[in-house]
């Protein structure tokens, strides 16, 4: 399968030398999500599993703005209206587009400018890097709207990111971080100027495309995996990781491209 010959009807979605780039475009309300674009970007992070393309990701939105979150009109207002089931299949498929972004085995990079509020924080959060702007404004808003913080993973992820206490008064008061904040508190992995913020995450997500895909997707797949596990788990679980990678084609490039004094080039397989 090719994402390039994907086609999702309520986000753009573009294919470049291994990155797919993903937009949130409605620009006019800051890229808010909709029942259906929470469902489409769930289904196209699973199908990227298959995607024999896209080697990375980035995700990033229109018209200045990341993400407002879910939308009043279209989301808010229709849940206060929601019978309980109604509400609980809503609440498990925002935390499956969680699910899906982690177990994707690409990288994803989010690019935030602007605002990045509510599940728009809770996407960049899931993402394995974030690139972001000094303006551009983060803010898990769940408790203005007299909702827990405990929204798509926040509660579990945020702290592993920025620290216990860091998270705890973001998810308790719903303030927003300014750029140069989300950056020293380790929400962003770099601050970048508004115009280059998405080229600089489709460079570093080129460099990732580019490099020992395979190798990436276990890393990836160990960071999520090893959450729950005891030292020994852990230690013994990275050993079969680590053995399996070494039985790998990429592996042997690098030796030989060592020997050869060269710069190796990785196949992803």
């Amino acid at each position: 399968m090719h994402a390039a010959d994907m086609n999702p009807k309520h986000f753009a979605l573009a294919v470049a030398d291994r990155v797919a780039t993903v937009t949130l475009n409605r620009p006019e309300r800051k890229n808010p999500l909709t029942f259906d674009s929470y469902a489409e970007l769930r289904d196209t992070f699973r199908a990227f599993n298959d995607a024999e393309d896209v080697k990375a990701v980035v995700i990033t939105g229109a018209g200045g703005n990341f993400c407002s979150g879910g939308d009043v009109h279209e989301i808010i207002g229709p849940l206060v209206r929601m019978d309980e089931q109604g509400l609980r299949d809503f609440t498990r498929m925002t935390g499956e587009l969680i699910l899906a972004m982690r177990g994707c085995p690409q990288p994803i990079i989010a690019a935030i400018d602007g605002v990045c509020a509510g599940a728009g924080a809770c996407m960049a959060m899931a993402s394995d890097m974030r690139f972001g702007t000094p303006q551009s404004k983060v803010a898990f808003l769940f408790v203005r709207v007299g909702l827990g913080g405990c929204d798509m993973g926040a509660c579990a992820m945020l702290p592993r990111i920025i620290g216990q206490g860091r998270a705890a008064e973001l998810l308790y008061t719903g303030r927003a971080m300014d750029g140069a904040e989300a950056e020293r508190w380790g929400f962003y992995n770099r601050l970048v100027a508004p115009e280059a913020v998405l080229m600089e995450a489709q460079k570093a997500a080129r460099e990732l495309a580019h490099g020992p895909t395979l190798a990436h997707a276990m890393t990836k797949t160990m960071m999520t995996e090893e959450w729950n596990m005891g030292v020994a788990d852990f230690i013994a679980a990275e050993a079969d990781a680590q053995a399996d990678l070494m039985r790998t084609q990429d592996f042997a490039r690098a030796y030989h491209a060592f020997a050869a004094k060269q710069t190796p080039k990785f196949e992803g397989n």
